[in-house]
């Protein structure tokens, strides 16, 4: 293996994560413009249990794989999902996985506190990549005003209590997981 190349194991954990997300999509709440799924759950995951590297490769191979045609994202896929208003979430989830991950293998052991002020970070990203993309979209692509005022409530307030409670579920599931699974960290 060639440094920056992944093993199997990696290979493997990577494509877990990749399903996981697209099973997640399709537990979905609808609201308002933007869906609430359990996307950001797996994302979330992906970065604290796989690291910032192999759960961004992780979201980035389900977006290829939406975005090529296959239907796993919440309402199908294909290409013409990049002018969907909520493309740029699922954009955030590979940013946010990043994140998430940088931080929570910043410490020699993943705690519970940790976990959520890496969850809750890795939201940030999400929320701030796909509030910015709905914007854009709507009002100079779509053709499709949308002020700020209902961005703020449909993309934002409508959602983001389930994605904190989505924080705490994940950091609590990530930290079992670190300590009692071979997914536990692979740290030096």
């Amino acid at each position: 293996m060639s440094k920056g190349g992944l093993d199997t194991r990696q290979m493997i954990l990577c494509a877990l994560f990749t399903a996981l997300i697209a099973v997640g999509a399709q537990i979905k709440v609808p609201l308002p413009v933007v869906p609430f799924t359990l996307q950001f759950l797996f994302t979330t995951l992906a970065g604290l249990l796989l690291g910032g590297r192999l759960g961004a490769l992780s979201v980035a191979v389900y977006l290829v794989l939406g975005l090529v045609g296959a239907p796993v994202f919440t309402e199908g896929g294909g290409p013409a999902y990049l002018l969907k208003p909520s493309f740029g979430y699922l954009i955030g989830f590979m940013l946010g996985a990043w994140l998430t991950g940088k931080i929570a293998f910043s410490a020699r052991r993943l705690s519970f506190k940790l976990a959520v002020a890496a969850s809750v970070a890795g939201l940030a990203a999400v929320y701030l990549c796909g509030m910015a993309y709905c914007y854009l979209i709507s009002n100079f692509v779509l053709a499709q005003p949308l002020s700020f005022e209902a961005l703020f409530i449909y993309c934002f307030l409508l959602a983001v209590p389930g994605d904190i409670l989505l924080c705490f579920v994940g950091a609590l599931i990530a930290v079992r997981l670190a300590e009692r699974s071979p997914l536990r960290y692979a740290r030096s």
